[in-house]
């Protein structure tokens, strides 16, 4: 175990700094494109909702002003470097924070003394697939938005890191023909990552279960763009009630990506491109089995009543063994189950700077979860899997 592979962790977070629009944006958009100032606020997470308010009494932190929108930072974004007992819903300034966050270079320092050679980034103020541009009123300026987060994502936050930081862009979800041209624009420069929603209908749009997205999703798989889909980018999370308590949210994180898989495997897009990619992202993997297991059982038994006999040929396994992959940063139950999951369908993650990351400790976490593997299926899990995934110039 002395030898343990370098990791590649496919979902990681940047805090963007402050410069990010307004060093990008023409002069006119500057007033009230994204920018951040400094004011004290409240905020709280109760039955899977965020929520927040400015408040003189309220702890001083850095806000996101866009439009009419004020979005503070969050120590739950941003948890690196402090104690669990102080991981908590309260606001932090990019002082506060570890340089790690925000600052490339100092995300590199991180990730060698986490023993990670390479990261691929959600963001953090578009949300985890840019739906704040999405909800935007000002659709020319939310355009230029996105086409400014993606520059700074491939000219600043990648460059120069000799492909360890990997690119994910977003696209401008409203319109599936500009979001097909973002992504061969980002394609024509390397990136072959872009952020999407798990479950488009709760943000206002149409499911996969229609044609509207065929114009983004051939461009995916034309240029071997990986559709990834983090939890929470649907804007909702898993919930038992307006009162419950954070922790019941945060054990059911995964519910989401499960409803999500379900919904591609009988989507028909799986079958009609071939060659496109999903990745779940933070879903974790021990659900995966049953869900796969029910899919093809509904497939077999119910398909003549269940609307998809005529366009789901094969099994739904099959088309997850071929075209989707998981993440986890910390599942035994997953890993019990790698035959059913399937090792060649399987990445790693560390999710720094956030709550759940395992940093500094991914190394120790990942020799403790793995260690009773053999070593081409480790070399799977923790890189291998990720390199062919995302189609990476690095060492196999």
């Amino acid at each position: 175990m002395e030898d343990f592979p370098r990791i590649i962790s496919v979902d990681d977070h940047v805090i963007e700094h402050a410069g990010v629009w307004q060093d990008r944006l023409p002069a006119r958009y500057r007033e009230v494109g994204p920018r951040v100032v400094q004011m004290r606020g409240t905020m709280s997470f109760v039955g899977g909702v965020f929520s927040y308010e400015p408040s003189v009494d309220g702890e001083l932190c850095d806000w996101w002003l866009y439009e009419d929108k004020r979005v503070p930072q969050t120590r739950l974004s941003a948890a690196v470097g402090f104690d669990r007992d102080d991981v908590k819903v309260t606001g932090i300034t990019y002082e506060e924070m570890r340089r790690g966050c925000w600052d490339p270079q100092a995300r590199l320092e991180d990730m060698d003394v986490n023993h990670v050679e390479a990261s691929l980034a959600f963001p953090s103020f578009p949300r985890f697939c840019g739906q704040t541009f999405l909800e935007a009123e000002d659709k020319e300026l939310a355009e230029l938005c996105v086409r400014a987060y993606n520059d700074w994502m491939v000219e600043e936050w990648c460059a120069g890191s000799g492909g360890r930081l990997i690119p994910l862009t977003i696209v401008p979800l409203w319109d599936p023909d500009l979001a097909a041209a973002e992504v061969r624009r980002n394609a024509e420069r390397g990136v072959h990552a872009v952020c999407f929603s798990e479950i488009p209908p709760y943000l206002g749009l149409p499911s996969i279960h229609t044609d509207h997205w065929g114009p983004l999703l051939r461009a995916c798989e034309e240029t071997a763009t990986v559709v990834c889909m983090h939890i929470g980018s649907s804007s909702k999370m898993p919930s038992t009630s307006a009162d419950a308590p954070a922790a019941v949210g945060s054990t059911l994180t995964f519910g989401n990506a499960m409803s999500s898989m379900a919904d591609w495997l009988f989507s028909g897009w799986l079958e009609t491109l071939p060659g496109l990619t999903l990745a779940y992202s933070e879903g974790q993997i021990g659900w995966i089995p049953y869900i796969l297991e029910r899919a093809d059982k509904v497939w077999e038994q119910n398909r003549a009543w269940g609307g998809v006999g005529d366009k789901i040929t094969m099994p739904p396994s099959h088309y997850y063994a071929r075209q989707v992959y998981g993440c986890f940063f910390d599942d035994e139950h997953g890993l019990d189950s790698l035959d059913k999951v399937g090792a060649d369908n399987i990445t790693f993650e560390t999710d720094y700077p956030h709550s759940d990351s395992t940093w500094p400790h991914t190394l120790e976490v990942a020799k403790k979860l793995m260690g009773h593997l053999d070593p081409e299926t480790i070399h799977k899990l923790v890189r291998g899997n990720a390199i062919r995934m995302l189609s990476l110039d690095l060492a196999g």
